[in-house]
Protein backbone atom coordinates (compact mmCIF):
# COMPACT_ATOMS: atom_id res chain seq x y z
CA UNK A 1 0.00 0.00 0.00
CA UNK A 2 0.99 3.46 -0.88
CA UNK A 3 2.22 5.31 2.00
CA UNK A 4 -0.04 8.21 3.13
CA UNK A 5 0.91 11.71 4.32
CA UNK A 6 -0.87 14.24 6.31
CA UNK A 7 -1.10 17.60 7.06
CA UNK A 8 1.37 19.32 9.49
CA UNK A 9 1.02 21.91 11.94
CA UNK A 10 1.70 22.17 15.78
CA UNK A 11 4.71 20.37 15.50
CA UNK A 12 3.13 17.18 14.32
CA UNK A 13 1.21 15.11 11.59
CA UNK A 14 -2.50 16.25 11.64
CA UNK A 15 -5.67 14.84 9.85
CA UNK A 16 -7.54 16.39 6.73
CA UNK A 17 -11.17 17.40 7.51
CA UNK A 18 -11.83 17.49 4.06
CA UNK A 19 -11.47 13.30 3.81
CA UNK A 20 -10.11 14.04 0.06
CA UNK A 21 -6.85 12.37 -1.22
CA UNK A 22 -4.82 12.54 -4.44
CA UNK A 23 -1.83 10.50 -5.49
CA UNK A 24 1.88 11.35 -5.96
CA UNK A 25 2.45 9.56 -9.21
CA UNK A 26 6.43 8.04 -10.29
CA UNK A 27 7.20 10.02 -13.56
CA UNK A 28 9.24 7.16 -14.35
CA UNK A 29 6.72 4.47 -14.15
CA UNK A 30 3.50 6.15 -14.00
CA UNK A 31 2.54 4.39 -11.03
CA UNK A 32 1.49 5.65 -7.97
CA UNK A 33 3.84 6.16 -5.02
CA UNK A 34 2.25 7.61 -2.46
CA UNK A 35 -1.42 9.30 -1.57
CA UNK A 36 -1.90 12.52 0.04
CA UNK A 37 -4.62 14.38 2.18
CA UNK A 38 -6.29 17.53 0.94
CA UNK A 39 -6.22 20.34 3.44
CA UNK A 40 -10.16 21.77 3.87
CA UNK A 41 -10.23 25.58 4.54
CA UNK A 42 -10.66 24.78 8.27
CA UNK A 43 -7.25 22.76 7.75
CA UNK A 44 -5.85 26.03 6.31
CA UNK A 45 -7.38 27.92 9.17
CA UNK A 46 -6.15 25.76 11.49
CA UNK A 47 -2.51 25.76 10.33
CA UNK A 48 -2.50 29.43 10.42
CA UNK A 49 -3.52 30.03 13.85
CA UNK A 50 -0.70 27.26 14.41
CA UNK A 51 2.02 29.80 13.27
CA UNK A 52 0.24 32.84 14.36
CA UNK A 53 0.33 31.23 17.75
CA UNK A 54 4.00 30.66 17.52
CA UNK A 55 4.83 33.64 15.99
CA UNK A 56 5.51 35.71 19.51
CA UNK A 57 7.60 33.38 20.62
CA UNK A 58 10.12 32.65 18.11
CA UNK A 59 9.90 36.41 16.70
CA UNK A 60 11.60 37.45 19.89
CA UNK A 61 13.91 34.17 20.13
CA UNK A 62 17.35 35.86 19.84
CA UNK A 63 18.75 35.56 16.56
CA UNK A 64 21.75 33.61 17.16
CA UNK A 65 19.24 31.07 19.36
CA UNK A 66 17.22 30.74 16.19
CA UNK A 67 20.16 30.05 13.97
CA UNK A 68 21.77 27.30 16.66
CA UNK A 69 18.20 25.88 15.46
CA UNK A 70 18.41 26.07 12.04
CA UNK A 71 21.66 24.88 11.94
CA UNK A 72 20.78 21.64 13.72
CA UNK A 73 18.49 21.14 10.84
CA UNK A 74 21.26 22.07 8.00
CA UNK A 75 23.22 18.43 9.54
CA UNK A 76 20.06 16.65 9.84
CA UNK A 77 19.66 17.54 5.89
CA UNK A 78 23.11 16.77 5.04
CA UNK A 79 23.17 13.49 7.46
CA UNK A 80 20.01 12.25 5.57
CA UNK A 81 21.24 13.46 1.50
CA UNK A 82 20.93 9.59 0.02
CA UNK A 83 17.52 9.28 2.06
CA UNK A 84 16.07 12.72 0.70
CA UNK A 85 17.66 12.32 -2.34
CA UNK A 86 15.87 8.79 -3.19
CA UNK A 87 12.39 10.58 -2.34
CA UNK A 88 12.73 13.54 -4.34
CA UNK A 89 13.59 11.03 -7.50
CA UNK A 90 10.84 9.05 -6.85
CA UNK A 91 9.08 12.29 -6.34
CA UNK A 92 10.13 13.90 -9.61
CA UNK A 93 11.44 11.74 -12.04
CA UNK A 94 14.93 13.48 -11.69
CA UNK A 95 17.95 11.21 -11.32
CA UNK A 96 19.72 10.37 -8.51
CA UNK A 97 23.04 11.62 -10.00
CA UNK A 98 21.74 15.07 -9.55
CA UNK A 99 19.19 14.86 -6.61
CA UNK A 100 21.72 13.49 -4.45
CA UNK A 101 24.53 16.03 -5.61
CA UNK A 102 22.33 19.59 -6.21
CA UNK A 103 18.75 19.45 -5.31
CA UNK A 104 19.56 18.12 -1.15
CA UNK A 105 23.23 19.77 -0.89
CA UNK A 106 22.11 23.34 -2.24
CA UNK A 107 19.02 23.62 -0.10
CA UNK A 108 20.98 22.69 3.50
CA UNK A 109 23.54 25.17 1.82
CA UNK A 110 20.86 28.05 1.30
CA UNK A 111 19.86 26.79 5.09
CA UNK A 112 23.26 27.17 6.37
CA UNK A 113 23.70 30.74 4.69
CA UNK A 114 20.90 32.45 6.15
CA UNK A 115 21.37 30.89 9.86
CA UNK A 116 24.67 31.44 9.85
CA UNK A 117 23.67 35.46 8.57
CA UNK A 118 21.39 36.23 11.14
CA UNK A 119 23.90 34.84 13.93
CA UNK A 120 26.49 37.38 12.84
CA UNK A 121 24.27 40.82 12.70
CA UNK A 122 22.48 40.36 9.26
CA UNK A 123 19.62 41.63 11.49
CA UNK A 124 21.39 44.81 12.57
CA UNK A 125 19.45 47.55 11.71
CA UNK A 126 22.04 51.26 11.18
CA UNK A 127 22.88 54.66 13.21
CA UNK A 128 23.26 57.52 11.27
CA UNK A 129 24.26 61.00 13.53
CA UNK A 130 21.81 63.83 12.49
CA UNK A 131 23.36 66.89 14.47
CA UNK A 132 25.36 66.66 17.55
CA UNK A 133 21.87 66.42 19.92
CA UNK A 134 19.92 64.08 17.36
CA UNK A 135 20.56 60.73 15.79
CA UNK A 136 18.94 57.73 13.93
CA UNK A 137 18.46 54.28 14.03
CA UNK A 138 16.80 51.61 12.14
CA UNK A 139 15.51 48.35 13.90
CA UNK A 140 14.40 44.98 11.52
CA UNK A 141 11.30 43.29 12.72
CA UNK A 142 9.90 40.16 11.26
CA UNK A 143 6.31 40.16 9.04
CA UNK A 144 4.81 37.68 10.65
CA UNK A 145 2.86 34.44 9.37
CA UNK A 146 3.82 34.25 5.82
CA UNK A 147 2.96 31.97 3.16
CA UNK A 148 5.01 29.82 0.63
CA UNK A 149 3.82 28.19 -2.74
CA UNK A 150 6.50 25.49 -3.94
CA UNK A 151 7.21 24.63 -7.40
CA UNK A 152 7.41 20.79 -8.69
CA UNK A 153 10.26 21.07 -9.96
CA UNK A 154 13.26 21.65 -7.17
CA UNK A 155 10.49 20.63 -4.34
CA UNK A 156 13.33 20.40 -0.79
CA UNK A 157 15.80 23.15 -2.37
CA UNK A 158 12.32 25.43 -3.13
CA UNK A 159 10.76 24.93 0.22
CA UNK A 160 14.27 25.66 1.49
CA UNK A 161 14.94 28.43 -0.22
CA UNK A 162 11.77 30.10 0.84
CA UNK A 163 11.25 28.90 4.45
CA UNK A 164 15.18 29.23 5.67
CA UNK A 165 15.25 33.29 5.67
CA UNK A 166 11.67 33.08 6.54
CA UNK A 167 12.21 31.11 9.59
CA UNK A 168 16.09 32.85 10.60
CA UNK A 169 14.33 36.32 10.25
CA UNK A 170 11.76 35.13 12.73
CA UNK A 171 9.04 34.96 10.84
CA UNK A 172 6.66 31.50 10.90
CA UNK A 173 5.36 29.52 7.78
CA UNK A 174 2.75 28.21 5.97
CA UNK A 175 4.05 26.28 3.47
CA UNK A 176 2.62 24.13 0.44
CA UNK A 177 4.08 22.30 -1.89
CA UNK A 178 2.92 21.74 -5.44
CA UNK A 179 0.43 18.93 -5.92
CA UNK A 180 2.70 17.27 -8.14
CA UNK A 181 5.92 16.69 -6.01
CA UNK A 182 4.53 16.74 -2.17
CA UNK A 183 6.68 14.16 -0.64
CA UNK A 184 9.30 16.80 0.78
CA UNK A 185 7.42 19.05 2.99
CA UNK A 186 5.97 16.61 6.02
CA UNK A 187 9.52 15.22 5.68
CA UNK A 188 10.95 18.42 5.79
CA UNK A 189 8.67 19.26 8.92
CA UNK A 190 9.27 16.44 10.82
CA UNK A 191 13.73 17.80 10.47
CA UNK A 192 12.84 21.28 11.79
CA UNK A 193 10.87 19.73 14.22
CA UNK A 194 13.50 17.38 15.43
CA UNK A 195 16.37 19.53 15.26
CA UNK A 196 13.95 22.18 17.85
CA UNK A 197 12.06 24.30 15.95
CA UNK A 198 8.87 25.01 18.23
CA UNK A 199 5.56 23.72 17.21
CA UNK A 200 3.45 26.16 14.85
CA UNK A 201 6.82 27.95 13.11
CA UNK A 202 6.90 25.80 9.74
CA UNK A 203 3.52 24.40 9.30
CA UNK A 204 2.12 22.07 5.76
CA UNK A 205 -1.11 22.15 3.93
CA UNK A 206 -1.75 20.06 0.96
CA UNK A 207 -3.79 20.20 -1.88
CA UNK A 208 -4.18 22.10 -5.37
CA UNK A 209 -4.70 25.58 -6.55
CA UNK A 210 -7.71 26.20 -4.21
CA UNK A 211 -5.97 25.79 -1.20
CA UNK A 212 -2.99 27.80 -2.36
CA UNK A 213 -5.61 30.85 -3.32
CA UNK A 214 -6.94 30.38 0.04
CA UNK A 215 -4.07 30.27 1.80
CA UNK A 216 -2.25 33.39 0.38
CA UNK A 217 -5.44 35.18 0.26
CA UNK A 218 -5.67 34.98 4.25
CA UNK A 219 -6.36 37.78 5.92
CA UNK A 220 -3.85 36.93 8.79
CA UNK A 221 -1.08 35.61 6.05
CA UNK A 222 1.71 39.20 5.98
CA UNK A 223 3.50 37.72 2.92
CA UNK A 224 3.04 35.66 -0.08
CA UNK A 225 6.34 33.80 -1.59
CA UNK A 226 5.14 31.90 -4.85
CA UNK A 227 7.46 29.88 -7.20
CA UNK A 228 6.05 28.96 -10.34
CA UNK A 229 4.44 29.66 -13.93
CA UNK A 230 3.80 33.46 -14.96
CA UNK A 231 0.06 33.40 -15.27
CA UNK A 232 -1.01 31.73 -11.66
CA UNK A 233 2.03 34.35 -10.34
CA UNK A 234 0.07 37.09 -11.48
CA UNK A 235 -2.91 35.92 -10.11
CA UNK A 236 -1.13 35.71 -7.13
CA UNK A 237 0.08 38.43 -7.01
CA UNK A 238 -3.38 40.34 -7.87
CA UNK A 239 -4.42 38.73 -4.71
CA UNK A 240 -1.82 39.71 -2.54
CA UNK A 241 -1.85 43.28 -3.62
CA UNK A 242 -5.26 43.90 -2.95
CA UNK A 243 -4.30 43.03 0.75
CA UNK A 244 -1.29 45.13 0.01
CA UNK A 245 0.81 42.02 1.48
CA UNK A 246 4.43 41.51 0.58
CA UNK A 247 5.40 39.22 -1.86
CA UNK A 248 8.30 37.84 -3.56
CA UNK A 249 7.35 36.14 -7.12
CA UNK A 250 9.93 33.84 -8.93
CA UNK A 251 8.30 33.29 -12.18
CA UNK A 252 9.23 31.88 -15.63
CA UNK A 253 11.45 32.81 -18.10
CA UNK A 254 12.58 32.33 -22.43
CA UNK A 255 16.39 33.03 -21.86
CA UNK A 256 18.81 33.27 -23.95
CA UNK A 257 22.37 32.13 -24.95
CA UNK A 258 24.60 34.55 -26.90
CA UNK A 259 27.63 32.80 -28.13
CA UNK A 260 29.69 35.21 -29.21
CA UNK A 261 32.20 35.50 -32.43
CA UNK A 262 34.95 34.47 -30.24
CA UNK A 263 33.92 31.68 -28.41
CA UNK A 264 35.05 28.48 -27.92
CA UNK A 265 31.98 26.46 -30.10
CA UNK A 266 32.91 23.54 -27.68
CA UNK A 267 32.64 25.04 -24.32
CA UNK A 268 29.59 26.84 -25.91
CA UNK A 269 27.45 23.81 -26.63
CA UNK A 270 28.30 22.31 -23.15
CA UNK A 271 26.81 25.31 -21.86
CA UNK A 272 24.01 25.16 -24.27
CA UNK A 273 23.47 21.62 -23.34
CA UNK A 274 23.55 22.09 -20.12
CA UNK A 275 21.03 25.41 -20.35
CA UNK A 276 18.70 23.27 -21.97
CA UNK A 277 18.85 19.37 -21.04
CA UNK A 278 19.75 19.15 -16.99
CA UNK A 279 16.68 18.46 -15.09
CA UNK A 280 15.16 17.58 -18.45
CA UNK A 281 14.48 21.08 -19.07
CA UNK A 282 12.48 21.69 -16.11
CA UNK A 283 13.86 24.74 -15.03
CA UNK A 284 12.72 28.23 -14.93
CA UNK A 285 16.20 29.85 -15.63
CA UNK A 286 16.92 27.69 -18.87
CA UNK A 287 18.59 29.01 -21.46
CA UNK A 288 16.42 27.90 -24.31
CA UNK A 289 17.29 30.42 -27.19
CA UNK A 290 20.54 29.97 -28.24
CA UNK A 291 21.98 32.63 -30.71
CA UNK A 292 24.55 31.81 -32.65
CA UNK A 293 26.90 33.55 -35.28
CA UNK A 294 25.50 32.54 -38.92
CA UNK A 295 29.18 31.59 -39.85
CA UNK A 296 29.51 29.17 -36.70
CA UNK A 297 25.94 27.80 -36.96
CA UNK A 298 27.07 24.34 -39.09
CA UNK A 299 30.22 23.54 -36.32
CA UNK A 300 28.42 24.41 -33.44
CA UNK A 301 25.74 22.17 -34.67
CA UNK A 302 27.82 19.38 -35.23
CA UNK A 303 29.39 19.57 -31.70
CA UNK A 304 26.34 19.21 -30.50
CA UNK A 305 25.23 16.24 -31.81
CA UNK A 306 28.85 15.14 -31.07
CA UNK A 307 27.84 15.63 -27.16
CA UNK A 308 24.16 14.33 -27.64
CA UNK A 309 25.06 10.63 -27.14
CA UNK A 310 26.32 11.61 -23.48
CA UNK A 311 22.88 12.49 -22.64
CA UNK A 312 21.58 9.05 -20.87
CA UNK A 313 17.78 8.07 -20.22
CA UNK A 314 17.19 4.99 -17.94
CA UNK A 315 16.84 3.72 -14.38
CA UNK A 316 16.79 6.63 -12.37
CA UNK A 317 18.87 5.09 -9.20
CA UNK A 318 21.58 4.13 -11.48
CA UNK A 319 24.43 7.21 -10.95
CA UNK A 320 25.07 6.97 -14.60
CA UNK A 321 21.48 8.04 -15.58
CA UNK A 322 21.37 11.99 -15.93
CA UNK A 323 18.63 12.24 -17.84
CA UNK A 324 14.87 11.80 -16.65
CA UNK A 325 11.19 11.79 -17.35
CA UNK A 326 8.88 14.93 -17.12
CA UNK A 327 7.44 15.12 -13.95
CA UNK A 328 3.71 14.41 -14.82
CA UNK A 329 0.93 12.97 -17.58
CA UNK A 330 -0.18 16.98 -17.96
CA UNK A 331 3.23 18.14 -18.44
CA UNK A 332 4.09 15.26 -20.82
CA UNK A 333 1.40 16.23 -23.17
CA UNK A 334 2.06 19.63 -23.06
CA UNK A 335 5.70 19.95 -24.02
CA UNK A 336 5.08 17.30 -26.86
CA UNK A 337 2.31 19.28 -28.29
CA UNK A 338 5.28 22.36 -28.75
CA UNK A 339 8.02 19.72 -30.34
CA UNK A 340 4.68 18.76 -32.77
CA UNK A 341 3.74 22.07 -32.92
CA UNK A 342 7.89 22.90 -33.58
CA UNK A 343 7.99 20.33 -36.25
CA UNK A 344 4.25 20.88 -38.10
CA UNK A 345 3.50 24.57 -37.24
CA UNK A 346 6.75 26.29 -36.70
CA UNK A 347 8.39 23.92 -39.20
CA UNK A 348 11.72 24.45 -37.88
CA UNK A 349 14.54 21.93 -38.68
CA UNK A 350 14.32 19.06 -36.19
CA UNK A 351 18.20 18.63 -35.68
CA UNK A 352 17.49 15.98 -32.60
CA UNK A 353 14.84 13.93 -31.06
CA UNK A 354 11.16 14.44 -31.32
CA UNK A 355 8.33 13.42 -29.81
CA UNK A 356 9.36 9.79 -29.39
CA UNK A 357 10.46 8.29 -26.55
CA UNK A 358 14.11 7.62 -26.06
CA UNK A 359 15.12 4.43 -27.29
CA UNK A 360 16.98 3.00 -24.78
CA UNK A 361 14.29 2.64 -22.07
CA UNK A 362 12.80 -0.56 -21.20
CA UNK A 363 10.10 -2.52 -18.62
CA UNK A 364 8.19 0.01 -16.44
CA UNK A 365 10.64 2.80 -17.92
CA UNK A 366 8.13 2.49 -21.12
CA UNK A 367 4.75 3.89 -19.06
CA UNK A 368 6.63 6.56 -17.82
CA UNK A 369 6.17 10.26 -18.79
CA UNK A 370 9.81 10.08 -21.01
CA UNK A 371 10.46 12.56 -24.08
CA UNK A 372 14.01 12.82 -26.01
CA UNK A 373 16.14 15.91 -25.70
CA UNK A 374 14.78 17.92 -28.77
CA UNK A 375 17.03 20.52 -30.63
CA UNK A 376 15.59 22.85 -33.66
CA UNK A 377 17.57 24.78 -35.47
CA UNK A 378 16.79 27.32 -38.26
CA UNK A 379 14.29 29.19 -36.13
CA UNK A 380 12.87 32.76 -35.70
CA UNK A 381 11.94 34.61 -33.38
CA UNK A 382 8.20 34.54 -34.61
CA UNK A 383 7.70 30.49 -33.67
CA UNK A 384 5.61 29.45 -31.04
CA UNK A 385 8.79 27.42 -29.80
CA UNK A 386 10.73 30.31 -29.44
CA UNK A 387 8.60 32.67 -27.62
CA UNK A 388 6.89 30.80 -25.07
CA UNK A 389 7.98 28.64 -22.62
CA UNK A 390 8.00 24.97 -23.00
CA UNK A 391 9.67 23.69 -19.53
CA UNK A 392 10.95 20.96 -20.78
CA UNK A 393 14.54 19.69 -23.36
CA UNK A 394 13.78 21.80 -26.47
CA UNK A 395 16.43 23.67 -27.50
CA UNK A 396 16.23 26.49 -29.95
CA UNK A 397 19.18 27.69 -32.53
CA UNK A 398 18.73 31.30 -34.10
CA UNK A 399 21.76 33.02 -35.96
CA UNK A 400 22.76 36.62 -36.03
CA UNK A 401 24.89 39.11 -38.24
CA UNK A 402 26.04 41.49 -35.27
CA UNK A 403 26.19 41.27 -31.69
CA UNK A 404 24.00 44.40 -31.25
CA UNK A 405 21.20 42.61 -33.33
CA UNK A 406 21.53 39.69 -31.00
CA UNK A 407 21.23 41.45 -28.06
CA UNK A 408 17.92 43.61 -28.91
CA UNK A 409 16.35 40.39 -30.23
CA UNK A 410 17.58 38.48 -27.14
CA UNK A 411 15.35 41.62 -24.75
CA UNK A 412 12.70 41.14 -27.41
CA UNK A 413 10.67 38.71 -24.65
CA UNK A 414 8.22 39.78 -21.91
CA UNK A 415 9.98 37.69 -19.75
CA UNK A 416 13.70 38.27 -18.47
CA UNK A 417 14.55 35.80 -15.59
CA UNK A 418 18.08 34.98 -16.79
CA UNK A 419 20.71 35.26 -19.89
CA UNK A 420 24.18 34.42 -21.01
CA UNK A 421 26.81 35.04 -22.89
CA UNK A 422 30.04 32.82 -23.90
CA UNK A 423 33.09 34.57 -25.47
CA UNK A 424 36.71 34.42 -24.61
CA UNK A 425 37.14 38.09 -24.30
CA UNK A 426 35.61 39.69 -20.51
CA UNK A 427 35.49 42.84 -22.03
CA UNK A 428 33.11 42.36 -24.39
CA UNK A 429 30.86 39.71 -21.88
CA UNK A 430 30.39 42.44 -19.38
CA UNK A 431 29.56 45.03 -21.97
CA UNK A 432 26.84 42.27 -23.51
CA UNK A 433 25.86 41.42 -19.57
CA UNK A 434 24.99 44.94 -19.19
CA UNK A 435 22.67 44.82 -22.03
CA UNK A 436 20.78 42.22 -21.40
CA UNK A 437 17.06 42.71 -19.66
CA UNK A 438 17.50 39.79 -17.50
CA UNK A 439 17.83 39.29 -13.57
CA UNK A 440 20.16 36.57 -13.29
CA UNK A 441 23.27 36.11 -15.79
CA UNK A 442 26.41 34.16 -16.28
CA UNK A 443 29.21 34.61 -18.49
CA UNK A 444 31.09 31.23 -19.61
CA UNK A 445 28.94 28.77 -17.81
CA UNK A 446 24.52 28.07 -16.57
CA UNK A 447 23.17 27.84 -13.99
CA UNK A 448 25.04 27.80 -10.70
CA UNK A 449 22.55 29.55 -8.30
CA UNK A 450 24.78 29.90 -4.69
CA UNK A 451 23.15 30.65 -1.66
CA UNK A 452 25.09 33.89 -1.67
CA UNK A 453 24.09 34.61 -4.74
CA UNK A 454 20.52 36.87 -5.01
CA UNK A 455 18.44 35.74 -7.80
CA UNK A 456 14.93 37.20 -8.99
CA UNK A 457 13.82 38.44 -12.07
CA UNK A 458 13.25 41.26 -14.46
CA UNK A 459 9.71 42.11 -16.28
CA UNK A 460 7.82 39.52 -15.93
CA UNK A 461 9.50 36.76 -14.34
CA UNK A 462 8.79 37.99 -10.84
CA UNK A 463 9.23 40.17 -7.98
CA UNK A 464 12.00 40.49 -5.82
CA UNK A 465 15.37 38.39 -5.31
CA UNK A 466 15.67 35.24 -3.08
CA UNK A 467 18.80 34.34 -1.64
CA UNK A 468 22.06 36.66 -0.79
CA UNK A 469 22.10 39.50 1.82
CA UNK A 470 19.00 40.90 -0.11
CA UNK A 471 17.08 38.13 0.13
CA UNK A 472 16.82 38.21 4.08
CA UNK A 473 15.51 41.80 3.03
CA UNK A 474 12.24 40.68 1.57
CA UNK A 475 11.40 39.22 5.11
CA UNK A 476 11.42 41.88 7.52
CA UNK A 477 9.89 45.30 7.76
CA UNK A 478 12.13 48.09 8.48
CA UNK A 479 11.53 50.88 11.22
CA UNK A 480 13.37 54.03 11.49
CA UNK A 481 13.41 56.15 15.10
CA UNK A 482 14.67 59.59 15.28
CA UNK A 483 15.55 60.80 18.70
CA UNK A 484 16.30 64.26 19.62
CA UNK A 485 18.32 65.13 22.75
CA UNK A 486 18.02 69.04 23.12
CA UNK A 487 15.42 69.23 25.36
CA UNK A 488 13.62 71.41 23.66
CA UNK A 489 10.82 70.81 21.23
CA UNK A 490 10.72 72.61 17.93
CA UNK A 491 7.29 73.83 17.27
CA UNK A 492 5.54 76.75 15.12
CA UNK A 493 2.98 77.26 17.94
CA UNK A 494 4.55 79.44 20.61
CA UNK A 495 3.53 82.87 21.91
CA UNK A 496 4.93 85.98 19.54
Amino acid sequence: MAPTHFLYYNGKRQPATSNKIFHSISPSTATPIAEIYTAAPSDIDSAIASAHSAFHSWSTTPAIVRARILLKAVTLLRARNDQLATQETNDTGKPFSETSTVDIVTGADVLEYFANLVSSGGLNGETIPLRSDAWIYTTKAPLGVCAGIGAWNYPLQIALWKSAPCLAAGNTMVYKPSEFTPLHANTLAEIYTEAGVPPGVFNVVHGAGDVGAYLTSHPDIAKVSFTGQVSTGKKVAASAAGELKYTTMELGGKSPVLVLPDADIGQAADGAMLANFFSSGQVCTNGTRVFVPKGMKEEFEKQLLEKMQFVRPGDLMDMKTNFGPLVSETHHKKVLGYIRHGIEVDQAKLLYGGPDKPAALTGMHEKGYWVQPTIFTDCTDGMKIVQEEIFGPVMTILTYETVDEAVARANATPLGLAAGVFTKDLNAAHQVVARLEAGITWVNTWGESPAEMSVGGWKQSGLGVENGKKGLEAWVRNKSTLVDMGGVVPTVFSKL
